[in-house]
């Protein structure tokens, strides 16, 4: 019996969580799968097998993953259930005993999830089939390539920093990543598939080049160069990792937008200090300006995370006024979360749930506030605007250059095209600016 007899009219339910590099992830094993035969199950069809991506960031995420995977089992009783992702590689055991999980596959064995299913349809065992995060070597190509516009390329996995907050070194493995020539290549098939914007994807892009001996650089020069795509966006680059020679590039740069995610974690530096960063608020401050001075309308999105161990008030007060000071876009607040195996947990005094809480509320206030201004500030300006196919009732929606949300009544010729448009106001609840066309 073959492979296409083993799986003929078998289907597949698909859920992921997490980052965008999980959702690359998830497209590539959906290809992989389609290759054997078994075909994504449509909405409210019972699904043959589930494949659950997980994520671990945080403690709530763990406990959004146990969560998700009993709501699919009740949806699908009779599926088959394999878990994946970071959450699977670190905790195995904890998500095989969850009821209705069939197999667990751990960082290095999602990529060989087609030889293992067949093995299993041929009599093979489940259960959990993880090997240690040191010995995660192999660089598994992914491309999201579902209805979007957009495309989330991964150019890089793993992480060999060691912040005292973070389990992904211990779910990801060392840093790795593909061959330029190789994710070039990728870019192209993009392009010919109709894709007309790709996010660089993975756990630390700017230490590209570790297991190819290439520079990050040279990475976005090529895919500027030869691929053909009209937009291109960086995702999370780390503050030290982001050079004077990268920003340059991307201000000259007629396809990578003006739009950088750079993570600071802290505004104090004797909390960056606690967290192991690389880098002090005087080097971040440097980074954002430059940024502006090349870029005046760049986005410029920042994460942070609030309550960390050895956060005392006066930390965060500190924090808080550097952050106030910058000239950023938009945060990305996360409540710090006691991960076992960290350093952190060595670190007192503890902040009090509560209190992270309350401190991340002042920071998501301050969020809205640079948002709103960054969005008011082109108001009535002139931008070009990539409209994706999705909708909201008649309107649908675009970004611009440097990732203004925008919305237009809808028109299906529009989808998957790039206008010039003049940003007239805010949208009726204040979530994106309305555009007109400009013929």
């Amino acid at each position: 019996m073959n492979d296409i007899d083993i799986f003929e009219n078998k289907t597949v339910a698909y859920y992921t969580l997490g980052c965008k590099l999980n959702f690359a992830e998830t497209s590539t094993i959906s290809r992989e799968l389609s290759c054997l035969g078994i075909r994504k199950a449509k909405t409210g069809e019972k699904a043959d097998y589930c494949l659950v991506n997980t994520c671990s960031v945080t403690e709530l995420a763990d406990k959004k993953c146990r969560r998700m995977i009993r709501s699919i089992k009740k949806q699908h009783p009779d599926a088959f259930m394999i878990v994946t992702g970071c959450y699977a590689q670190l905790n195995p055991a904890e998500i095989f005993r969850i009821e209705g999980v069939d197999l667990v596959l751990g960082v290095e064995e999602k990529g060989e999830i087609s030889k293992i299913l067949q093995n299993i349809a041929r009599g093979g065992k489940t259960g959990i089939i993880t090997s240690p995060q040191k010995e995660a070597r192999r660089f598994v190509p992914s491309c999201s390539t579902d209805d979007r516009t957009r495309r989330f390329l991964k150019v890089q996995d793993g992480c060999d920093y060691c912040c005292t907050y973070c389990t992904i070194p211990f779910a990801r493995g060392r840093s790795r990543n593909g061959k330029i020539r190789d994710l070039a290549e990728q870019a192209e098939n993009a392009v010919r598939n109709g894709g007309r914007e790709i996010v660089l994807t993975g756990v630390n892009i700017g230490d590209f080049g570790k297991s190819t001996g290439e520079k990050f650089i040279d990475l976005i020069r090529e895919l500027d160069r030869t691929t053909g795509i009209d937009r291109f966006r960086i995702s999370s680059i780390e503050p030290e990792l982001l050079t004077d020679e990268i920003i340059a590039f991307v201000a000259e740069s007629k396809h990578f937008m003006p739009h950088f995610h750079i993570p600071l974690q802290s505004g104090s530096d004797d909390v960056l200090r606690l967290m192991n960063r690389r880098y002090d608020t005087a080097l971040f401050r440097n980074r954002v300006e430059t940024v502006k001075r090349l870029m005046p309308d760049a986005f410029i999105g920042v994460d942070v995370i609030t309550g960390m161990r050895g956060e005392t008030p006066e930390y965060f007060a500190a924090g808080k006024r550097f952050i106030e000071e910058l000239t950023v876009s938009q945060l990305h607040v996360f409540n710090y979360s006691e991960r076992p195996g960290t350093k952190a947990l060595k670190i007192h005094p503890q902040v009090s749930h509560r209190e992270r809480g309350e401190r991340s509320r002042q920071l998501l206030n301050l969020s809205d506030d640079k948002l709103h201004d960054f969005y008011e500030s082109h108001t009535g300006k002139r931008a070009k605007v990539l409209f994706e196919h999705a909708r909201k009732g008649n309107k649908m929606y675009g970004f611009t250059e440097n990732y203004i949300k925008t919305e237009i009544q809808y028109d299906a010729a529009l989808c998957n095209v790039i206008k010039d448009v003049k940003l007239t106001g805010w949208n009726e609840d204040k979530t994106a600016l309305t555009a007109e066309i400009i013929l």
